[in-house]
């Protein structure tokens, strides 16, 4: 391609020719074949410029390869092996799937399996996108929302990972919902990797974990993401409200029947979104935005009016080093970013940064059941900055926060009769609809974890069979680095 990366001109027809005749080719010789990243495409040619026309890129890109995975790979497949069954892989840049032509609305209808990369690796490192380890659940959970019955594993790899990045991949893949693992690749085991004696380790833990997932999915605050549909400046901020300790799943369809949901700029794409929030609201539900959704949904103005901020926004690039906290300035590692100013037109402001034009980073209206974050993760204009095209192109100053924030920015998700934790950063709370719970340290450090239940009871920890000491509904845990447990009840 004439493009950043090495993929395909997919619309040239050699290129087509070449690819049709390697599947039928292979098709006789196997039951399955996985169609592996990458099947789509950034090319920019003079050739897809004319393809294109009018449309979008991501219009265009995705129309394109929905037609050549039918007319490249599974027609020509079966025609030469009726039987065969081929599998699309979808990569974990969820919310940049649709730009370079993955189109999860059509494709999982046509291929008759569906796996998922959970490949986060290293949270730390810049070499594949500081991308965190709940992105994985993300990814392989909101993809299952559109690909019904055709949901096979989850698709994890060696690359830029210690051993303890590469078991995390594992267990945030099963508590997603795979029931196997794919590692890829051969050639990593003949080499050898530390995350192996990991996995030979904790495999039993693993399947006793999936087999409950099974019955037992995680439950929580839900994330509106439809199918192709823009982030804006909210890329991958799903992720990110997972490791503030949120238990934050994603669908792909609005939540008609939830308590709580998520709202970032992603949900605007729904240009009936107005009505459905009106009739959660009168359902009792808890609605968090975050402004950028404001700025773009339909009924922007409406919604505007009921957060009690004041409507237009205004856009503004602002980037906040300190902020406020319990009375004091707090100097962040990472600075915060904004599009947007809240203007308060009867909200409370819950956070502020402390700037000498101090801004609200989260408020409240006075019925205390719709909230705003004035979020900024990642926007193009970022990826472009350093030559990013797939992955988070740098580290965020939203898991610096001091622990008041954080224990702030939680209660804002938090629904009536759920858990509550004391925490910081990089501590993710993942509740099964059994009410068990499942908490991992993400931190590089021991961490004290403070956890209030619905009930009194006697717990113990799934992983290890041991007893879990509890002062009435209050748990206190201290955890080390890099480490999980599973809160579970013990029958009477």
């Amino acid at each position: 391609q004439e493009g950043p990366l090495s993929w395909f001109n997919w619309q040239n027809q050699k290129t087509q020719n070449d690819l049709r005749k390697v599947m039928q080719d292979s098709a006789p010789f196997f039951d399955s074949f996985i169609v592996d990243d990458f099947l789509c495409t950034a090319d920019t040619s003079l050739e897809s410029k004319r393809a294109k026309g009018e449309r979008s890129w991501s219009e265009y890109r995705r129309s394109l390869l929905t037609e050549l995975s039918q007319t490249v790979f599974i027609n020509p497949a079966k025609e030469k092996n009726p039987s065969i069954k081929i599998i699309i892989k979808y990569p974990q840049w969820y919310d940049r799937y649709h730009l370079f032509g993955y189109d999860v609305a059509t494709e999982p209808k046509l291929f008759d399996g569906v796996w998922i990369g959970t490949e986060t690796r290293g949270q730390f490192t810049q070499r594949f996108g500081f991308v965190q380890p709940y992105g994985g659940f993300i990814n392989f959970r909101w993809i299952s929302t559109l690909s019904e019955n055709k949901l096979g594993g989850a698709w994890f790899d060696h690359g830029d990972c210690t051993d303890l990045d590469f078991i995390e991949q594992a267990y945030q893949s099963v508590i997603a919902g795979a029931k196997e693992l794919i590692i890829f690749s051969f050639d990593s085991y003949v080499a050898g990797h530390p995350g192996h004696h990991l996995l030979r380790q904790d495999f039993e833990k693993l399947a006793d974990l999936a087999e409950t997932i099974a019955k037992n999915p995680v439950k929580g605050v839900v994330g509106y993401k439809p199918p192709n549909s823009d982030a804006g400046g909210d890329l991958y901020l799903l992720d990110y409200i997972g490791m503030l300790g949120v238990s934050l799943v994603p669908d792909s369809k609005y939540p008609e029947n939830a308590t709580s949901i998520f709202l970032p700029t992603q949900a605007a794409t729904d240009l009936d979104i107005l009505p459905k929030i009106l009739k959660s609201l009168d359902n009792r539900a808890k609605i968090i935005m975050t402004t950028g959704f404001i700025a773009s949904a339909n009924g922007g103005e409406k919604l505007a009016q009921l957060a009690q901020i004041r409507w237009p926004l205004p856009q503004i690039q602002s980037v906040a080093e300190t902020i406020i906290s319990e009375g004091n300035t707090y100097k962040l590692k990472f600075p915060i970013s904004m599009d947007y100013q809240i203007i308060s037109d009867g909200a409370k402001t819950l956070l502020q940064t402390s700037e000498s034009d101090s801004k609200s980073f989260l408020i409240q209206n006075q019925s205390k059941n719709v909230f705003v974050i004035n979020s900024h993760t990642f926007s193009q204009e970022d990826f472009d900055a350093v030559g990013e095209v797939l992955l988070c192109p740098r580290q965020l100053g939203l898991l610096e926060f001091p622990k008041p924030w954080i224990n702030t920015i939680r209660s804002a998700f938090h629904s009536v009769d759920e858990p509550v934790i004391d925490a910081p950063s990089r501590v993710s709370m993942q509740q099964l609809s059994d009410r068990s719970i499942i908490i991992h340290n993400y931190n590089q450090e021991k961490t004290t974890v403070t956890i209030w239940l619905a009930q009194e009871a006697d717990y113990f920890d799934g992983f290890t069979g041991k007893q879990i000491p509890s002062a009435g509904k209050e748990i206190r845990l201290e955890m080390p680095p890099r480490s999980r447990i599973w809160i579970k009840i013990k029958d009477k």
